[in-house]
């Protein structure tokens, strides 16, 4: 019996044939700097008003997936991890400084989300030297199987940009990184605040979670961690009660899961009290009251309780 194999992501777009053509002779790249993603992303952002403003309104992208091969990304990564950060604030403080000159020519700046989300990602189908961009106007939010999302690819052989609309269920194809994702607060006065104002409320992460209750179809319940210990229940669970995410869902146990926040380290732990518990598609063992068994939760880890309710986990 013949074998198949799997289409790739290029394939399946339909868009294989544009990008990944074979040449003969084929020039080494220049490596991906920083000044270089900082420069695109830039350009994605002025691109992304061009095409979304319209009348007297300025529309723009609140999230950023800069997509590059794994070797490319493992290797910016390595040799730039602390400068990550630096580049989403200097990158915002330019996105700031163009919209402050629409605002004074009279143009209305419509901020589409209250944040800014960068997610630096990589696709095994890309190749050294391939970048890509992914926008959309909401961080993380759902997308009906309707919609398409608008991507634009750069392939290695030519460096000519080009554009089209993919299905959001091929995101899952590509590799997310707990170090590839910074937000920044949404600022009304197009102004970068002082992270370092310790007037300012410390959060150590943000949680949301997808319930299939009808009255929150659509939705995410959010949660910012400021405590280093909290629990995660259920409905049976009164509101507002401190150091207690509820996510009002009949499927999620009063408590579920224990979290604690390890500040020496930077790093969380939960222990699962409730019937099954997933993180990035991996069984954690159930813990008995009085007997935890911790298990690492990386940042931008995905949780999903008996099957149904799913938790993320990000940095703030």
């Amino acid at each position: 019996m013949p074998t198949t194999t799997k289409p790739t992501f290029w394939q399946r777009t339909g868009v294989q044939s544009w990008f990944l053509k074979k040449e003969i002779s084929y020039t080494e790249t220049a490596s991906i700097t920083p000044d270089s993603v900082y420069k695109y992303i830039i350009e994605k952002f002025r691109e992304s008003i061009a095409e979304l403003s319209f009348a007297d309104r300025i529309i723009f992208y609140h999230e950023y997936i800069i997509c590059f091969s794994p070797p490319d990304y493992n290797k910016f990564m390595d040799n730039n991890r602390g400068i990550f950060s630096l580049i989403i604030k200097e990158s915002v403080k330019a996105f700031y400084s163009i919209l402050q000159e629409y605002r004074q020519k009279g143009k209305k700046v419509i901020a589409s989300s209250n944040k800014w989300a960068f997610r630096f990602v990589s696709h095994p189908d890309y190749e050294k030297g391939d970048k890509g961009f992914i926008g959309k106007l909401l961080p993380g939010n759902v997308i009906r199987k309707e919609e398409n999302l608008r991507v634009t690819f750069i392939p290695r052989q030519t460096g000519i940009a080009q554009t089209f609309d993919i299905a959001d269920e091929i995101l899952k194809d590509f590799t997310y990184y707990s170090d590839g994702y910074y937000e920044m607060p949404w600022q009304d006065t197009l102004e970068t605040s002082d992270v370092s104002d310790v007037s300012r409320p410390r959060y150590f992460a943000r949680l949301d979670a997808t319930v299939p209750e009808k009255e929150y179809v659509g939705k995410k319940i959010e949660y910012l961690v400021k405590d280093e210990a909290f629990l995660i229940s259920g409905s049976d669970e009164k509101p507002n009660q401190p150091g207690i995410f509820r996510v009002p869902s009949e499927w999620v146990s009063s408590p579920h899961l224990s979290v604690r926040y390890d500040k020496t380290a930077d790093k969380f732990y939960i222990a699962s009290f409730g019937e099954k518990t997933l993180v990035n598609e991996n069984e954690v063992t159930k813990s008995y009251p009085g007997s935890p068994a911790w298990t690492l939760l990386p940042m931008n880890s995905r949780i999903v309780l008996n099957g149904i309710v799913s938790i993320n986990i990000f940095k703030v």
